[in-house]
């Protein structure tokens, strides 16, 4: 079983030195792709049958590459493919530049998920939150959601000094939001309702993270984000475009909300709540009133 201890890794390192996707991997050796992204993430490995025919595939764009040659360390197959050693014996170096706190079947899955669907996230954002220390009032959070070179989507949002930065994860229809508060210096987590269509324009969601008090009181509300824009393709244009979004005032003038976004944002709950027929027991983001939609490629808006 020694040939499977990081059969992942070596996997991964092939493909980087062919310059193979994994899509065009699948392709050749005639499987679906999800399987080769099973395979790179360490979820499963290959069967003899299959790893007999991947080792032909690979053969055939590195001449002399044999079976044996699965059973070299992560250092010996880099100089066999002639590709930088791996910086250590967990990975390769510059290979993806993500969070490794993670398990790692959550990041491959949910690249997996963004390279199918990200595309309909990506684009300058407006979020919609109540104060948790200003009862009353509200805040816009504004900022954009771009795929990374990592395959992830980065997300980042603020205002005035205020920064959210980190990562939108995609799985199962949701969309799980990890970010660093840079000044409560604390994480923040949001799940989203996602939408099924090409492109999301509004969605709706729970936020839990640390209010910024004496303290710190752990907190969870409604937030809900419109599209406010879409990427140019141009970096270094749209990241100017971020930073000015970023420097906005977050705080939302008084009465610019509209009451039916409120009574979302503003929830009645608990026991009397709920018995009362005017509440809920829990704070939910129920799909079947969810408020996020999204557009066919026409443009057409669909709850």
């Amino acid at each position: 079983m020694a040939l499977f201890v990081h059969f992942h890794e070596k996997l991964t390192l092939v493909l980087k030195a062919l310059s193979m996707s994994r899509g065009r991997l699948a392709a050749e050796l005639g499987v679906d792709k999800s399987l080769v992204g099973r395979w790179a993430s360490g979820v499963v490995t290959p069967s003899a049958h299959n790893l007999e025919n991947l080792t032909r595939v690979i053969s055939n764009h590195c001449p002399g590459f044999t079976m044996l040659d699965w059973d070299r360390d992560l250092p010996g197959l880099a100089g066999l493919l002639g590709v930088a050693a791996p910086v250590n014996g967990h990975g390769v170096a510059g290979l993806h530049d993500t969070p490794d706190s993670l398990p790692l079947p959550v990041l491959e899955m949910s690249r997996l998920t963004t390279e199918r669907r990200g595309h309909a996230y990506e684009g300058f954002w407006r979020t919609t939150r109540p104060s948790v220390m200003m009862p009353g009032r509200f805040f816009h959070d504004h900022g954009m959601v771009r795929r990374h070179e990592n395959g992830l989507l980065q997300f980042k949002v603020g205002g005035a000094g205020l920064l959210f930065d980190g990562w939108l994860l995609p799985a199962e229809g949701q969309l799980f939001a990890i970010l660093f508060d840079t000044v409560g210096q604390t994480p923040i987590f949001v799940i989203w309702n996602g939408v099924p269509l090409s492109k999301a324009s509004f969605l709706d969601g729970i936020v839990m993270a640390a209010a910024l008090n004496a303290a710190r009181t752990p907190s969870a509300y409604p937030i809900v984000m419109e599209r406010i824009g879409d990427l140019t393709g141009d970096r270094a244009a749209d990241d100017a475009t971020c930073a000015e979004l970023l420097a906005r005032d977050p705080l939302a003038p008084e009465g610019s909300i509209a009451d039916d976004l409120k009574h979302h944002l503003i929830r009645d709950i608990g026991p009397a709540a709920a018995a009362a027929g005017l509440g809920e027991m829990f704070l939910l983001a129920p799909i079947t009133s969810t408020l996020s939609r999204g557009e066919t490629i026409g443009g057409r808006l669909v709850g």
